[in-house]
């Protein structure tokens, strides 16, 4: 993990810049859809060759096989993030619907709750009621307080349309590239195989760079790791082709 050098440290907690990057969404949730995308539209796509290859059929069937699942594959995991987090955005609401009939009807107990969940912290006297007077005399503020510290959950989600999309982009976009070689029909099988490996290989181990500037990560490593994720899938995809087809009797077209 790289180290902030002391004069950053200190400009990144004046009170503007605090200001300016806790009113920021977090960068890392669009980052983990692009990610989670990238690195499923290209173990996807790459697998779909590896299997042809190791079965030894035509080229025609990986590129028919590959965008089908590029496709079909990339739509299915971008609806099923949206519907996570719309699933994700319902909860929350449904807990705000409940702490605020809760205040309304027994706002003394609500008030007790708040009192005890910063006793806890560690105030107490005059302090801690000045506290809780602050809290509840704002409802939505006093709802915020009890979603995060009684419920353990964020007062706001990531947007499900822009979750989806991220997630479908990068999907299609890291998903397609190992199907490019497979469109130079003059070059041999076995070369059009070593190049799509090679763009898959480069697409993984770019992702785990972006993973770690994001996260403040070894950059060498994080490429690294997620290009021997790739590579296992993708090897266990080859050589299910290349059993199945022996043990099956599958005839070469």
């Amino acid at each position: 993990m790289k180290k902030t050098s002391l004069e950053d440290l200190h400009r990144e907690h004046r009170p503007d810049a605090i200001e300016q990057r806790l009113r920021q969404t977090a960068a890392s949730e669009n980052v983990s859809d692009a990610v989670l995308g990238a690195i499923d539209g290209c173990i996807t796509t790459f697998a779909v060759v590896s299997g042809a290859v190791g079965a030894q059929f035509p080229v025609s069937v990986a590129l028919v096989l590959g965008f089908a699942n590029l496709l079909s594959d990339g739509f299915s995991m971008a609806v099923s993030n949206y519907e996570s987090i719309k699933a994700q955005h319902e909860f929350i609401d449904g807990i705000r619907r409940m702490e605020a009939e809760h205040i309304a009807t027994v706002p003394e107990g609500e008030r007790e709750e708040v009192r005890q969940i910063f006793r806890a912290k560690g105030f107490d006297g005059a302090q801690l009621e000045q506290i809780v007077d602050t809290i509840c005399s704002d409802e939505r503020l006093w709802i915020d307080t009890m979603l995060t510290e009684e419920h353990g959950v964020q007062k706001t989600g990531a947007s499900p349309w822009r979750a989806a999309l991220t997630t479908f982009v990068a999907f299609l976009t890291a998903g397609a590239i190992p199907l490019i070689p497979l469109f130079f029909n003059a070059l041999p099988v076995q070369r059009q195989f070593v190049l799509s490996a090679a763009l898959a290989a480069l697409v993984f181990f770019l992702i785990g760079m972006l993973k770690s500037l994001v996260f403040a990560r070894p950059v060498i490593r994080s490429g690294l790791s997620t290009l021997l994720t790739g590579s296992v899938a993708a090897g266990l995809s080859f050589m299910t082709g290349y059993v199945l087809r022996a043990v099956m009797g599958i005839a070469t077209l």
